[in-house]
This record gives C-alpha cells, sequence and structure tokens, in this order.
C-alpha cells in the first residue's frame, strides 16, 4: 500500500494544520485501511470509528484521524478492527473505511498522524515531504524533550 505523506502545515483542517492538537504528519490514503504504525495499546477508539489513539510502548501517545469532519458520518463506512484496550503491533490493520463513502460526503480522507502528548515528545517528519511512502516506512521520530 503506497500513501503520499505531507507535512502537517498542509491540513485541510486549521485545527490540524497550526498543530493544536500535537505535530505530526498527514497521509493521504491510497486504500481503505489504517494500520498502527507502533506498537502499543489502543487508548481511545472514536464511537464513530472515524479515529484512535495509541499509547506507544514507549509512552508515545498518538491520534489518527481518518478523514476531515467524518465523524458527521456518525460511522457510516468504518469498521473497527480492534477495541479500546487492545494491545497493537506495529503494521496491525487497526480501521477499515470506505473512501467513496467519505469522498461522496463531501469529506477528504487526508489522515493526520499526530503525536498528542507534545510536551513530552518532540515530532519529526523522516525526510522530504511530501513523498509516497508504503506501509511500514518510518514517516517521522518522537523524540523525549
Amino acid at each position: 500500500m503506497l500513501v503520499k505523506s505531507k507535512e502537517l502545515s498542509q491540513a485541510t483542517d486549521p485545527v490540524f494544520a497550526q498543530g493544536v492538537m500535537g505535530q505530526g504528519v498527514v497521509i493521504e490514503p491510497s486504500e481503505g485501511e489504517l494500520v498502527a504504525p507502533v506498537s502499543g495499546v489502543v487508548s481511545v477508539l472514536f464511537p464513530t470509528k472515524h479515529a484512535v489513539g495509541i499509547v506507544s510502548d514507549q509512552g508515545v501517545e498518538m491520534l489518527m484521524h481518518i478523514g476531515m469532519d467524518t465523524v458527521q458520518l456518525d460511522g457510516k463506512g468504518f469498521t473497527a478492527h480492534v477495541a479500546q484496550g487492545d494491545k497493537v503491533t506495529v503494521g496491525q490493520k487497526l480501521i477499515s473505511f470506505d473512501m467513496d463513502v467519505i469522498k461522496e460526503a463531501g469529506y477528504v480522507t487526508e489522515t493526520p498522524v499526530i503525536i498528542t502528548n507534545q510536551d513530552l515528545y518532540q515530532a519529526d517528519a523522516l525526510g522530504q515531504l511530501p513523498r509516497v511512502v508504503k506501509a511500514g516506512d518510518q514517516l517521522m521520530t518522537a523524540t523525549k524533550i
């Protein structure tokens, strides 16, 4: 699976673009599957299944938010493969989503991947952005402050 990654400042939603919720990157999925970028525990799974949080084994808190304003879909087109409290490993399928359902509703599928405990960790994108990456490629680092 190939995805395009770009700087968080390029996100459609200004809350993400301004880094209000944390620092990270945005991925533009080529297919409707979100996989775990780190090993850890699912800390939150939104009831609408459009977003999931993971606390990594190293203590990094991450949030992945599929699309912009997709909470409005109320779960339509989203299938969770994990539950809050589940232990996950890198590459494990977290959520499947129907990109057509999202686009037909007028929303974008770009997905911010952010570090929310930015008071403890500095997020740094790896490599030149924008760029195409494949599942399993490292997108960013989290350095303890």
